[in-house]
């Protein structure tokens, strides 16, 4: 593609590469005229008011259509395990007094996570284990695998046919059975990356468990550069440390008096695909150390806030790692920080540039946009378990903000948080998702729990705005449940979203005023044997008439090209003959265009050039 306007970014001075940003000045899309004006759209219906109910709750829905809710399977699904925040609290007040009460095993002890794809098949996380559907075209998806291992919180990827999964929970077991562990120091006990080998459905077998002194609340694949027999695991843990006495290379502590403290690291773990028994942690690099004097604690250090009741997370861990290895960079989020890493090589990432703001309490997931230029970073204030997104919060708390990649590093730009429209028993908050691979656009969903799913246009780095949503009504009309859409996520034409006790919902997009019906088929042109959460791959399309109709689309939708002008090209895009006069007003265009006009108008050009 030919971009005009580049500046090297970060990225460039790590990789030698150039990436390109949309200028400041370029107008939003989302927000002009319709592709095709003789086409009415419905507006965006109101959140407001939608009915209770665990399998009967009201919904609202925009420019999407739910295709299915697929049920968590049986065993993994107990709705007298849900978790009520205001209910532990009054069970936890009642243990302290002495009283006997009857509790879960675990706060969430059934709750859905994230999900990852591979072929034909859907694997959904679980606190309880994890389970394996597969899906022929739109038919509903069919549970052909559950795999039963308490410890939570369950994540999962997957590569070939080996399943990686997350424990962080001190319940967790080697032998994944459900017998309580008792004491602080067990044998027994696992927490770290469990690895599962599913070739065959009926006979699933765990191979390998990397035992980490902080256990895993996420992990993400890194492919080797070269060898595609070698597979790497970026682990994220957020929990407490564990005792030396029951993992002999953890040790607590700040960096001052212990120089070998687990916190203020991950762990990096290498997998050998035909001996995954293997794997092991061979790396725990120090991503947060200054980058002058080395000290381990070299970024956010937490506290108060300016201005504010709420405090800054101390950066000694990250939530979540994307990787994007077409681009060598990773993005982390992590607790006080964003950070940019070169991961070329992926034994030993070093951070590029970090941000921060004073609106992000907990920096939790990250997501490139497709040629690497940007970072959209989400912001988990309370944690998921508190409604954050009624009328009165504040629209930058708890919230999404893009970070443009550029020479002097990440540069923080726009916010974009959901409407205001949510009740005070609906737990949300920006939460997972991942791009949409419409070209010329940067178009990503993303789960908000009781938020429903929400896809956002940030390709205007200052203004990223909804085009698309769907939201459902809390679990309960009183009482706030831990519930909703934990993540959103593309996958070869169809979005996904597990919801956290109800199952997993699945839709497609529908045409509308903000996305062409030529953008979502050159979306759903993009074809991929695989995709997991936090590893990224670079969409490149296909040269075919639908892609450049899109961009025609977009320019249209914008005002570049006159509805003349526009039939025109549509006639000679298809196979029509393109006069000299269209060819030299089209040259004319692309000439005086800016941004990523420039790209639209070179993929018509060069598609004509190429019939012609």
């Amino acid at each position: 593609m030919n971009y005009l306007n580049c500046t090297a970014s970060i990225a460039a001075l790590a990789l030698g590469l150039t990436a390109c940003s949309q200028p400041a000045n370029e107008p939003t899309e989302t927000t002009d005229t319709a592709a095709t004006a003789t086409i009415e759209y419905a507006p965006a219906p109101s959140r407001e008011g939608l009915t209770a109910g665990f399998r009967d709750a009201g919904t609202a829905i925009w420019n999407m259509e739910l295709l299915h809710e697929v049920p968590t399977p049986a065993g993994f699904n107990d709705p007298e395990a849900m978790w009520a925040p205001a209910v532990e609290m009054a069970l936890h007040t009642a243990m302290e007094a002495g009283e006997e009460v009857a509790r879960p095993p675990s706060p969430i002890s059934f709750a859905n996570t994230d999900i990852a794809f591979s072929g034909n098949r859907i694997v959904l996380g679980n606190w309880h284990g994890f389970n394996v559907f597969e899906a022929e075209g739109d038919a509903a998806p069919e549970l052909i695998l559950s795999v039963v291992c308490p410890g939570g919180q369950g994540d999962v990827s997957i590569r070939g046919n080996l399943v990686f999964r997350s424990v962080e929970d001190n319940r967790g077991r080697l032998g994944c059975s459900g017998v309580a562990i008792e004491g602080e120091v067990s044998a027994e006990r696992f927490r770290g990356v469990q690895i599962f080998d599913i070739s065959d459905v009926s006979a699933p077998r765990q191979v390998a468990a990397v035992q980490t002194c902080r256990g895993s609340h996420t992990h993400t694949l890194v492919p080797h550069p070269s060898d595609p027999n070698v597979l790497y695991i970026y682990n994220s843990a957020t929990s407490g440390v564990r005792p030396a006495e029951e993992l002999d290379i953890c040790s607590d502590g700040e960096p001052d008096e212990n120089p070998d403290t687990a916190l203020y690291s991950i762990d990096i773990i290498r997998v050998a695909l035909d001996a995954p028994e293997q794997a092991a942690i061979i790396e725990r690099p120090r991503l947060f150390a200054d980058s002058e004097t080395g000290e381990i604690a070299g970024l956010s250090a937490g506290g108060a806030i300016a201005g504010q009741e709420r405090e800054a997370s101390t950066t000694d861990q990250c939530h979540d790692i994307t990787v994007y290895p077409e681009a060598g960079l990773a993005a982390g989020a992590c607790s006080g920080n964003g950070i940019l890493i070169d991961i070329q090589d992926p034994e030993h990432p070093v951070r590029i540039s970090e941000t921060s703001d004073p609106n992000m309490v907990y920096w939790h997931a990250a997501i490139f946009n497709n040629d690497a230029s940007k970072i959209v970073f989400t912001d988990e204030w309370g944690g998921g378990i508190a409604a954050r997104c009624q009328s009165g919060d504040p629209e930058h708390w708890g919230a999404n903000i893009v970070a443009d990649i550029t020479a002097d590093g990440l540069e923080t730009r726009g916010f974009f948080k959901i409407p205001g429209e949510q009740t005070a028993v609906e737990n949300c908050v920006a939460h997972n998702g991942g791009l949409v691979p419409v070209p010329g656009r940067d178009i990503m969903l993303q789960g908000w729990y009781s938020g429903g799913v929400s896809m956002i246009d940030f390709t205007d780095s200052d203004n990223p705005v909804e085009i698309a949503f769907f939201d459902r009504g809390p679990v309960d009309a009183d009482e706030l449940y831990l519930a909703g859409n934990w993540a959103a996520y593309w996958y070869n034409g169809r979005v996904y979203a597990p919801e956290i006790v109800r199952g997993l919902d699945i839709f497609r997009l529908l045409p509308s005023a903000h996305l062409s019906a030529n953008e979502i088929a050159a979306a759903e042109a993009i074809q991929f044997d695989e995709s997991n959460p936090q590893t990224q791959q670079r969409y490149v399309w296909p040269e075919e008439a639908v892609v450049v109709q899109a961009y025609l689309d977009q320019l249209v939708r914008a005002g570049r090209v006159a509805p003349a002008m526009a039939a025109q090209l549509r006639t000679a895009i298809d196979g029509g003959e393109a006069s000299a006069m269209l060819t030299s007003n089209l040259a004319a265009a692309r000439t005086a265009a800016s941004g990523r006009d420039i790209e639209r108008f070179q993929a018509i050009s060069d598609w004509l050039q190429r019939a012609g």
